[in-house]
Parts: structure tokens; C-alpha cells; sequence
């Protein structure tokens, strides 16, 4: 992985200082990824030849590395026998959103638990907020990497156990590759691609817009990540929008809606999306801050009674948006779990019933949210995480996307290699991944375990709750 070097002279600390409160746009803009290029370059997908590489079942790197076998790129895949061939794919998308408050990760924290779902996700989608404190020293110098650096090695642990299964007689070794990560102050935002879909994505480019402070300053804002996964674009939006539970706080976080949607821009590229809007699917994800409209003492018998539709009336998300106010024709699926806001450190205890003082009291409230827009997503379920590492409760959601194999101008991806290569199988399903979707029975089979976890999670935040 590219990484930059955390060390900055004292006298460049003026200069990044100054770039930050007029923010001016600097090369640290550029992302980190695993890919070989930087900023919005991009070398050409695998899917820009028509042709592929047969791999036969002697398989060995001799093979690969010897030239003298004779074949060229264009004489590749030129097989009689050809796989039909889907227009569409189904991917499975985890998205999950967490405020850990300032703290730094040690090696002990397991976010395997965190990453956890009956069937692997093809696209990891994994957004923070707070990841350093928000003091003066890091919304005004600049950029502390070493936490981002940290929560990346334990997601790249997670994600890349390094355990090889044999299915079938084939080795397999599930495999994910950061397609790119950014911060901006305390939000830090990264995208990890399953290893066969690694070189199908391409126009990878990220955008950072501060609301915090002057308006301008990142303890506030998002970060924008865009890709095209073969021919179908996406947009991850991580944002940390304005505190507060006084009257009209909800008005500041509109308009910090409304500013990211307004001032996020992505660099030039060939017909790709300029503005978030602009693509086929998008995700919002991260501490939206909205709050319940009642204070602690009017919802604290509804917490002791789990009752969450009672308490999702008063929620501002939900009113600001059935007003038309924001997120207009966005989605959001249905909340069947505890507050996520605000713990106590190494509790499951809210911080409104212990502390004593009105102006430390914070009404529990949903403010970490995922919300989508797009034809092509459907959402299988929407939960939370149970770790007591921050103030805040993780979310994390799985989505189905479907994506387009076929350009605007019908051509179409290579077709599955033969029954001969090598294929990375997955779930119960024994046909190449990149082949069109799961089986029916399949397809049931993961439905039904999707729906058991969601009532197992549901269960155990209505346990949680139970103490109240």
C-alpha cells in the first residue's frame, strides 16, 4: 500500500496550516491504495481487452513466466466453447459507520465480530469518525495518519485472515484489496474489493468537504469516494455532521447536508460522475448528530419499554426528512435497535443516567445512520455492533448491488473462463463468481440466514436494553 510519511518539518507546519483554513487543495488530497497510481490515474481495467487467460489444471508459475508458450494477448480466450454470459451481477455491499471518539485502536481490538455476516461481502465499505481527537492541533495543523494507519492494519487482519480452505479440490484464499482510503481530521473513510473484482474497478477518485469551523474546517464534513464497478458507478459519502441537541441544531446539520452535496466535486475523468448525485448508486453513511426532539426525561420510559417506533417520532432525521427539508428521496431502512448514542466508556450504560449535571445530560439518539439512493440496491438488513470501545455503537448494513456488465454501447465484459481454470468459489454456489447471480435455492438459503441474524441482533439489543 502507498503510504506517506508522517513526519512534517516545523517549517512546512505554517504552510499546511494556512492550506487547511482556505482549503486549498494540497497532493495529500491524493488517497492511499493498494492500486499503482495516484490520485485520479488509473491503469485500464482487465475487462478493457476482450480476451482472458486460460489456466490450465497443471497449473504452475513456470507457466505464467514463460514466454516461449507462444501466446499472445490477442490470441488469448479464443476458445469454441463459450459460458453464456449475464447482463447483471449481484454483489453483496457491507457498510458500516463508527465514532470511536478520539481513541486510538491497540492490536487486541477484533473487528472480525464487527465484519461478521453469514455469507463474506464481495465490497467492504467501512467509514470513521473521530479517529483523532478534535483539538486545535489537528483540525488547525497537520494531518496525524498514524491512527488511520492503525484501523486499516486491523481491517486489512480481519479481512485477510491468511487461512487457506480446500472446497472441492480447489485451494481458495478469500483476499480483499483496499481500492482507496481517505481522511480528512477525524473522518476517515476506505473501500476494500474482493481479489477477482480488484481489477474490474476503475475511476476511483475522492473528495473532501470541511463544514466544520468558518464553515470551511474538517472537525465537520465528508469525504467522497467515487468508483465504477464495471459499468455501473457508486458514490460513498462519510460525513460528520454538526452537534448540538439545542432547538435549530437540526437546521445546521441540513445545510451541512446541503453544502457536501453542493461543494463535492470530482476531478475530471472520461464520462464519469462530477458530482455525487451523478452516479447510479450512492451511500451515506456516518454521525449524522441528529437527535430526538423530546429531552431525556420524556423518552426515558419509552427506553425502559424498548419501545424504538415510539421514540422514531420524535427522531429529527426522520421528521426533517418526511418534511422534505433533507434527503429528499433518499432511503433508510427500518430501525430495530437501541440508540447508539452516547455511552459510557466500557458500558452499556447511557451517559443520561448517571450524570447529575443538565448540560452534560445527553438524550440517547440514533445519530450514527447509513442511508442509499439508487435503483440498483436493495438492502438485506440494517443492524448495529455491540462493542464498548467508544461513546458511540457501530451500524453496519449488507446490501445486494447489482451491477452492469454491459457498457451504454452493448459490449460486454470476457466471458468465464472454462471449467478448466482455476475459479474462486463462494457460498453454495459452484459456478465462477464473475458468472451473473446466485442460484435460486442459494439466493433462498442466504435470505434466510440474513433474516436470522437481523432477529439475533435485534434480540440482543433489546437484551442490552434491558438494565434500564
Amino acid at each position: 500500500m502507498r503510504t506517506e510519511s508522517n513526519k512534517i518539518s516545523k517549517s512546512s507546519w505554517p504552510k499546511q496550516a494556512v492550506k487547511k483554513w482556505l482549503n486549498i487543495k494540497t497532493s495529500a488530497d491524493k488517497f492511499h491504495s493498494d492500486y499503482c497510481f495516484t490520485g485520479a490515474e488509473r491503469r485500464k481495467s482487465c475487462s478493457d481487452k476482450d480476451c482472458y487467460a486460460v489456466v490450465p489444471d497443471n497449473f504452475s508459475e513456470g507457466w505464467l513466466m514463460d514466454s516461449r508458450n507462444g501466446m499472445r494477448s490477442w490470441d488469448l480466450g479464443k476458445e469454441e466453447t463459450c459460458v453464456p454470459f449475464s447482463d447483471a451481477l449481484d454483489l453483496r455491499m457491507f457498510v458500516g459507520t463508527w465514532n470511536v471518539g478520539g481513541k486510538s485502536p491497540d492490536e487486541a481490538l477484533n473487528l472480525r465480530d464487527w465484519f461478521k455476516s453469514p455469507s463474506p461481502a464481495d465490497v467492504y465499505v467501512i467509514g470513521f469518525q473521530e479517529i483523532v481527537p478534535l483539538n486545535a492541533g489537528n483540525v488547525l495543523g497537520p494531518e496525524d495518519s498514524g491512527p488511520a494507519a492503525k484501523w486499516l492494519s486491523l481491517m486489512r487482519h480481519a479481512l485477510n485472515p491468511n487461512i487457506e480452505e480446500e472446497k472441492g479440490g480447489v485451494k481458495q484464499q478469500q483476499r480483499y484489496y483496499l481500492a482507496a482510503s481517505r481522511q480528512m481530521v477525524g473522518i476517515f473513510l476506505c473501500v476494500w474489493v474482493r481479489a477477482d473484482l480488484y481489477c474490474h474497478v476503475t475511476n476511483i477518485r475522492a473528495s473532501c468537504v470541511g463544514t466544520g469551523i468558518m464553515g470551511y474546517l474538517g472537525n465537520k464534513g465528508s469525504i467522497s469516494i467515487s468508483m465504477r464497478l464495471y459499468h455501473t458507478t457508486f458514490c460513498f459519502v462519510c460525513t460528520h455532521l454538526a452537534s448540538g441537541e439545542k432547538d435549530g441544531d437540526e437546521m445546521r446539520r441540513n445545510l451541512h447536508v446541503s453544502e457536501i452535496l453542493k461543494r463535492t466535486k470530482f476531478s475530471s475523468s472520461f464520462e464519469a460522475p462530477q458530482t455525487i448525485l451523478q452516479h447510479h448508486n450512492i451511500i451515506w453513511l456516518g454521525d449524522l448528530n441528529y437527535r430526538l426532539v423530546a429531552g431525556y426525561d420524556d423518552t426515558h420510559e419509552l427506553l425502559k419499554k424498548n419501545d424504538w417506533q415510539a421514540l422514531l417520532e420524535m427522531d429529527q432525521l426522520r421528521i426533517e426528512q418526511k418534511a422534505g427539508r433533507v434527503f429528499k428521496g433518499w432511503n433508510e431502512g427500518g430501525i430495530y435497535f437501541a440508540p447508539t448514542y452516547k455511552y459510557l466508556a466500557n458500558s452499556d450504560h447511557y451517559v443520561a443516567q448517571t450524570s447529575k449535571s443538565k448540560e452534560k445530560r445527553r438524550t440517547p439518539a440514533w445519530c450514527d445512520r447509513i442511508l442509499w439512493k439508487g435503483e440498483r440496491l436493495k438492502q438485506l438488513w440494517y443492524v448495529r455492533g455491540e462493542s464498548k470501545f467508544s461513546d458511540h455503537r457501530p451500524v453496519y448494513s449488507m446490501f445486494f448491488a447489482q451491477v452492469d456488465l454491459r457498457g451504454k454501447n452493448g459490449i460486454t465484459p470476457p466471458p468465464p473462463p472454462p471449467s478448466n481454470a482455476v475459479t474462486i468459489t463462494r457460498s453454495c454456489s459452484s459456478k465462477p463468481l464473475v458468472n451473473a447471480g446466485l442460484p435460486s435455492s442459494c439466493a433462498a438459503k442466504v435470505q434466510a440466514e440474513e433474516q436470522l441474524l437481523m432477529l439475533t441482533r435485534t434480540q440482543s439489543c433489546m437484551d442490552t436494553v434491558q438494565s434500564l
